[in-house]
């Protein structure tokens, strides 16, 4: 998985706020669709939307995954190209 479609993308979001709550800080990493996302790539994600949405008044079509290539620990699939 390179990206994720909106849907993916808010339930990614939803994830890491429901844990930020239960738990007082944010997760080291989230897994959505089998592939697990760090802490440091869904922080990266969630601000390149905002910077998107503010420039362009809408939500993008899908969000890449992360800044580099790292294969998901789970499938062995390249998480971002």
């Amino acid at each position: 998985m390179e990206s994720l479609t909106p849907e993916q993308y808010r339930q990614m979001v939803k994830t890491v706020i429901d844990f930020k709550r239960l738990n007082g800080k944010l997760p080291e990493s989230t897994v959505i669709d089998g592939c697990r996302i760090t802490k440091k790539d869904y922080i990266d994600m969630i601000e390149r939307v905002n910077k998107f949405y503010l420039e362009m008044g809408r939500n993008p079509g899908s969000v890449q995954i992360g800044s580099g290539d790292h294969p998901c620990p789970d499938t062995g699939k390249l998480l971002i190209h």
